[in-house]
C-alpha cells in the first residue's frame, strides 16, 4: 500500500538548516510547506539537559556513523554521533555558538560571491540572534537564544587565567577580538537547550501550511525529465511519493544529502554506474571536499569540583528548580585560538577547555575527577570524501575524512604545536597547582609535545562533530550547487545544510548551519 502527499516545497532533514528553511518558508501563507525528518520529535529528558548530550550518542536519536580506518589515527574507525531528531545535531551538540572569523565568510565570498561574504552574513546573523548582554556585534530579538554559562566549573576560570599567563589574550565570545580566550556563549533558554526544533518548529507549529513529518527516510528524489519532482519516502512502514509543486531543498547534513543525491542520479558517474544507479546528471564534486575538525584532547586528574557529580540527586534537583548547576553546563566551558606558524594570517588551532573527564566521547564512562584541554584544527588542509556503500538507500555511507593526510604534513604539525601550546597553559601558575596525574595520553610526566601528540593522534583524536563541504558550493561550474544553492544540471532541487561550504569555518558549525537555512529562505522567497 502507497500513499501520497502533495506540497510546493518538500525539506529533507529538519536540522540546524532545514528546520529554519522550513520554518522560514511557511511564514508565506500562500505555501504549504513539507517537512521530512528520519528521527523522532525532540522528546527526553537528555536532548534538553544540557550536560546530558553525550547520553543521546548511539541511541535512536543518533545516526550513530562511523568513518573507514584512518591510517594516520592509528587505523581506527572514528565514531561520528550526527542528530537525528527533529532540530537534527542542534539537538545533541555541545551548544556552543562559535561563528567563526570574518576571513572564513570573505573567503566564502571569493568562492561563491558576495551574497555569501562577510557583509550578506553579518546581517543574517543579526537577524537571527538573541544574544545575553548583547554588543554591538550581536543580534538581539531574533529566534535563536544566545546565553552567558549560567554555573561555569572554578576550573574553567583557572583555564582562562592560566592562558592569559602563557601569554594569549582573554576577552568575549565572539567579540572584537574572535581569537580571545573566553567562556563559552551557548544555545541554551534559561539554562535548557535551545535547538532549532525549539526556536523555529516550535513557533511555526500553529500554522496549518507547514507539515513536519518524522520517521520519513528518504529513499531518493525523483524526477520529470531533468526537473525535480519530489522524494520518495517510507512513513510509518509505508511507500510514499512526497510531491513538490515548486522545489525540493535538501538539508541532511554533509553525510545524508551527498548520499541523497548520489542514491538519486547525481554524482561521479563512474561511481553510480559501478552501483547500477541511473545517472540523472554526472557531478563529480559530489561527496568531495569532505572536511572536518580534528581535537586531541589532554586530561588531568583533579581532586574535586569538576562536573563528575553532575548526575547527583542534588544537582539534578537544582537543575530542575532553579535551572542552574552542573547540569546546565555544555562541557566545553571555554576555548580560544592560536596560529601555529607566526606567518599565518588567521588562527589553524583552536584549545578547548572541558572541566570534566570526557574521554572516549563519553561513550566509556570515566569514573573519577579530570579535566581536558587540547587543540581543534580548525584550518585542515587535509581533505577526504562520501561515497556510497550500495544501491541500498538503508545501507550507511562510507565516510572517509583522511585526518592528517595532506601531502606536506601541515595538519599533524599543526597539532603538535597545538598540544605544546595546551602543554604551557597546564603549566602556568592558575592551573600548574591543581592538576595531577596525566590521564591522556598515559606517558611519563616529562614526555615531549611531540610524544604526547604522537600518543594523543595515534590513541584518542576524534572528530569534534563539524562534517562539512561535500556538496560546495560555488560561481565554477564544477561545484555542486550554485550561489543561489541551486544543484547544477537539474532544475527543482537546492541543497542548504553544511555541505553547501566552500571550506570550513574557524570555528564551529552549528552557527553557520542555522545562518545557511536562513539565507536559503531568503534566496527561495526572493526568486
Amino acid at each position: 500500500m502507497s500513499q501520497e502527499l502533495t506540497s510546493d516545497y518538500v525539506v529533507v532533514g529538519a536540522g540546524s538548516s532545514g528546520a529554519v528553511l522550513a520554518a522560514r518558508l511557511s511564514e508565506d501563507p500562500s505555501v504549504r510547506v513539507t517537512l521530512l525528518e528520519a528521527g523522532p520529535r525532540d522528546k527526553g529528558m537528555n536532548i534538553h539537559i544540557p550536560a546530558a548530550f553525550s547520553k543521546l550518542f548511539r541511541s535512536e536519536h543518533d545516526w550513530d556513523y562511523s568513518t573507514e580506518p584512518q591510517p594516520e589515527l592509528g587505523g581506527r574507525r572514528i565514531y561520528w554521533p550526527r542528530g537525528r531528531m527533529l532540530g537534527g545535531s542542534s539537538s545533541m551538540n555541545a551548544m556552543m555558538w562559535v561563528k567563526g572569523l570574518q576571513a572564513d565568510y570573505e573567503e566564502w565570498g571569493v568562492a561563491a560571491g558576495p551574497e555569501w561574504g562577510w557583509d550578506a552574513v553579518k546581517k543574517a546573523y543579526a537577524k537571527l540572534e538573541d544574544v545575553e548582554d548583547a554588543t554591538a556585534l550581536d543580534g538581539t530579538g531574533g529566534p535563536v537564544r544566545v546565553e552567558r554559562q549560567r554555573s561555569p566549573r572554578p576550573y574553567t576560570e583557572s583555564f582562562l587565567q592560566a592562558a592569559e599567563q602563557a601569554g594569549f589574550t582573554r576577552g568575549r565570545a565572539n567579540g572584537p577580538n574572535p581569537e580571545a580566550y573566553v567562556e563559552t556563549m551557548v544555545t541554551q533558554r534559561r539554562g535548557a537547550r535551545w535547538s532549532t526544533a525549539a526556536a523555529y518548529l516550535k513557533p511555526a507549529a500553529r500554522r496549518g501550511n507547514l507539515n513536519v513529518v518524522t520517521g520519513a527516510q528518504v529513499s531518493r528524489v525523483t524526477f520529470d525529465g531533468r526537473r525535480a519532482t519530489g522524494v520518495e519516502a517510507v512513513i510509518d512502514g509505508q511507500q510514499t511519493m512526497v510531491t513538490a509543486r515548486r522545489e525540493v531543498i535538501l538539508s541532511g547534513g554533509a553525510i545524508n544529502t551527498p548520499q541523497l543525491l548520489m542514491l538519486s542520479g547525481i554524482g561521479p558517474a563512474a561511481h553510480l554506474k559501478d552501483l547500477g544507479i541511473e545517472i540523472v546528471q554526472d557531478a563529480t564534486e559530489v561527496g568531495e571536499n569532505l572536511t572536518d575538525h580534528l581535537v586531541a584532547g589532554l586530561g588531568w586528574e583533579v581532586e574535586q569540583g569538576s562536573l563528575a557529580t553532575a548526575e547527583s540527586l542534588r544537582h539534578l534537583a537544582n537543575y530542575l528548580l532553579r535551572r542552574r548547576g552542573m547540569l546546565t553546563s555544555n562541557v566545553g566551558e571555554a576555548y580560544g585560538f592560536l596560529r601555529s606558524r607566526p606567518d599565518l594570517a588567521a588562527p589553524d588551532i583552536e584549545m578547548i577547555f572541558a572541566p570534566v573527564g570526557f574521554f572516549d566521547e563519553g561513550l566509556v564512562p570515566f569514573v573519577g575527577e579530570a579535566v581536558v584541554a587540547g587543540p581543534i584544527l580548525v584550518d585542515p588542509a587535509s581533505r577526504g570524501r562520501i561515497t556510497l556503500a550500495s544501491a541500498d538507500p538503508a545501507a550507511k555511507a562510507l565516510i572517509d575524512p583522511r585526518y592528517l593526510s595532506d601531502p606536506e604534513g601541515r595538519d599533524r604539525a599543526a597539532m603538535v604545536e597545538g598540544v605544546r601550546a595546551a602543554l604551557d597553559i597546564a603549566s602556568q601558575p592558575a592551573l600548574k597547582p591543581i592538576l595531577g596525574e596525566l590521564l591522556r595520553p598515559e606517558l611519563p610526566a616529562d614526555s615531549s609535545a611531540e610524544e604526547v601528540a604522537d600518543a594523543l593522534l595515534t590513541r584518542h583524536a576524534h572528530t569534534l562533530y563539524h562534517p562539512t563541504g561535500t556538496c560546495r558550493m560555488g560561481t565554477d561550474e564544477a561545484s555542486v550547487v550554485d550561489p543561489s544553492l541551486r544543484v547544477r544540471g537539474v532544475e527543482g532541487l537546492r541543497v542548504a545544510d553544511a555541505s553547501i561550504m566552500p571550506r570550513i569555518v574557524r570555528g564551529h558549525t552549528n552557527a553557520p548551519a542555522i545562518m545557511i537555512g536562513e539565507r536559503a529562505a531568503e534566496i527561495i522567497r526572493g526568486a
